[in-house]
């Protein structure tokens, strides 16, 4: 397998010589959640003759095999991330006019 990949973090954080399986990026090197925290606002992915940079990405798993740790990362949709604003937008207004939400569930 060729380990030509690299990631960028958004705070300059760098994943090289990365495989690439299906949509699992393998390091040789160990990988946790803590290498990912804060850092997945702005991502650059890239491999031979590709480069794109993803906007509010998230670490989907990770997962440690005898070759490897293979990770997996997806970028939210924007709608998604509409609906998490609108629904932290209503707990607040809920919490601001110290409404309960949970009442009657």
């Amino acid at each position: 397998m060729e380990k030509s990949w690299k990631i960028t973090l958004s705070d300059g954080t760098k994943l090289e010589n990365l495989g690439l399986n299906g949509n699992n990026f393998i390091s040789g090197a160990k990988i946790t959640e803590d290498d990912f925290k804060g850092k997945l606002s702005k991502v650059t992915v890239e491999g031979k003759d590709f480069k794109q940079e993803y906007n509010n990405m998230e670490l989907v798993q990770i997962a440690h095999y005898e070759d490897g740790y293979y990770f997996v990362l997806r970028e939210i949709p924007q709608e998604e991330l509409d609906k998490l604003k609108m629904q932290s937008d209503i707990e607040y207004l809920a919490m601001m006019s110290d409404i309960d939400m949970e009442e009657g569930m």
